[in-house]
């Protein structure tokens, strides 16, 4: 050959275009920051955010304002939800991939919340939080107020103004129409809106009053009327077993992810919270209900007469427990209820002060270099409130090595159904789940008589 011969001109190769970047303004990066410390932070998982991205990518294309950026978070949570801001930054936890079946009922949620962007309802629903934050004054401490009753003490929350129903509708509408556009299956979102109203039927008989446990049904009311909605949006656009679900690819991305709460940032187990990290346990009184919110703790007994509150504070090791109870951080402290104490071998102290509706007890105690602080409140000061504070003080102690072992997080575990497999015996090998069967169920998109065949793959709960 010709050395001197002219190499064909290389074929020209279209460069992809870059997407377009989501705006940040000071107010979005500290509701950004709101949302990660309310949400247990993002949760990391490589071939889950590859998963995600791409199917946002192929939405955005298909939408009519493919120059709209996006940005998707997962957030560390069990709760099932998703929201975006108003500038295009999605967030999705990891309850709600947990829950979904495959990419197009991913795509239906993804779909839905780009659609309140679109629509500029995120920035309508911002509007109206700002002005319900000046309403109500959000009780982030005790401090200077101790009138407050027991679920104030809970009311580190993060609430998100809820969409009108119209809104939800239109989102609805145009979520579908992008997801189809995508060649998604449009019949995911109706599929996913009656896992989620299953979903919030198991979780009915509890109340909670962590925010991270308000799901996506309280601030996205999933009713029949969304179900049928979603339905008859879809069959404008294909018949029902037409387009992808591409569940494959979608369960392969899910398998192992963390299910339920994650151990390494304490969890409650019954009336006894552990956090394995830091190596301590303590149980709560009878009747209490224990809520890990991520600034607190929180106890209430039924019907709400007593409250208490575990958090960790900032305390200078040169002071001692009694002048920081003393030290003015609430008010009408009784200084001379004033007492030094031992609790299983940690330096303590307690104090007791009132308020004109409330009695509190409280203590602090030293757990190597932390002070952690029991509030308890009681609206009358009774033997009964007085032994309930007493007892859930001595109970907590250091963890044994084999307890914090044992602090596994439940995962999802995707296995292949065999010969003699039924939805019985498989949820039975479901681990740490309330109602096994309904629960396999409802995480597998199946209905109440529907049976599993012979090498389909499903998710099991497992640790």
């Amino acid at each position: 050959m010709n050395r001197f011969q002219t190499a064909a001109a290389p074929p020209t190769v279209a460069l992809p275009k870059p997407k377009p970047a989501v705006a940040q303004t000071p107010a979005t990066e500290k509701e950004h920051e709101r949302i990660l410390a309310s949400y247990g932070g993002t949760y990391d998982d490589p071939k889950l955010e590859a998963l995600v991205s791409k199917t946002v990518d192929r939405l955005v294309a298909a939408s009519d304002r493919p120059d709209q950026g996006y940005k998707v978070t997962i957030l560390n949570s069990g709760a099932v939800n998703a929201f975006a801001l108003p500038n295009g930054q999605l967030y999705v936890t990891r309850g709600l991939l947990a829950l979904a079946s495959d990419t197009s009922e991913l795509s239906s949620v993804l779909s839905h919340e780009m659609a309140h962007v679109l629509s500029k309802h995120a920035a309508m629903r911002e509007d109206q939080a700002r002005q319900a934050a000046v309403v109500t004054r959000v009780v982030t401490d005790m401090s200077n107020d101790p009138d407050l009753t027991a679920l104030a003490l809970a009311k580190t929350k993060l609430t998100m103004a809820s969409f009108s129903r119209n809104q939800e509708f239109e989102a609805d509408g145009i979520g579908v129409g992008i997801s189809a556009k995508a060649h998604f299956d449009p019949y995911g979102a109706a599929r996913f809106l009656s896992a989620m109203e299953r979903n919030a039927e198991l979780k009915a008989g509890k109340t909670s009053l962590d925010p991270r446990a308000q799901d996506f049904t309280s601030s996205h009311p999933a009713t029949p009327e969304r179900v049928q909605n979603a339905q008859t949006i879809a069959r404008q656009y294909s018949a029902p077993e037409g387009a992808e679900r591409d569940r494959e690819s979608y369960l392969a991305a899910i398998d192992n992810l963390v299910y339920g709460e994650d151990p390494s940032e304490g969890f409650v187990r019954g009336r006894r919270f552990l956090h394995p990290k830091l190596g301590f346990t303590f149980q709560a009184p009878d009747n209490f209900t224990l809520d890990n919110t991520a600034q607190a703790v929180i106890g209430v007994r039924d019907g709400g007469s007593q409250a208490m509150r575990f958090d960790v504070v900032r305390v200078p090791a040169e002071q001692s427990l009694g002048d920081y109870l003393n030290s003015g951080w609430m008010e009408g402290v009784e200084k001379a209820s004033t007492e030094d104490i031992t609790i299983n071998g940690f330096p303590a102290a307690s104090v007791t002060a009132k308020g004109d509706q409330w009695q509190f007890k409280v203590y602090a105690l030293r757990f190597g270099s932390d002070v952690y602080r029991f509030i308890f409140a009681a609206r009358q000061k009774s033997t009964e409130s007085e032994r309930n504070a007493r007892e859930t003080v001595n109970s907590f102690r250091r963890l044994t090595l084999d307890e914090i072992q044992a602090a596994r997080p439940l995962r999802i575990k995707v296995i292949t159904v065999q010969p003699g497999d039924t939805v019985e015996s498989l949820s039975h090998r479901m681990a740490g789940v309330d109602h096994p069967a309904e629960r396999f169920r409802v995480l597998n998109g199946l209905d109440r008589t529907a049976q599993v065949k012979v090498r389909d793959r499903v998710k099991i709960v497992a640790d």
